[in-house]
């Protein structure tokens, strides 16, 4: 269950990243900074997440 939820997690990372980018491409936003520090801030939140919850798999493995 962890695992999949890991996966989940780094998936909705690479989503954000992919909106932002299309975002930032195709319309005007006006505070621009402020969008790239909250979604900055939620990549790596989510990305971390999604990582620590694979690593803790992978080290029962090993034991």
């Amino acid at each position: 269950m962890k695992h999949e939820f890991g996966k989940w997690l780094m998936d909705v990372a690479k989503y954000l990243v992919t909106a932002v980018l299309l975002a930032s491409v195709f319309s005007d936003i006006q505070e621009r900074w402020i969008v790239y520090i909250i979604v900055s801030c939620a990549i790596i939140l989510t990305l971390g997440l999604g990582l620590w919850f694979l690593r803790d798999i992978k080290e029962k493995e090993v034991k």
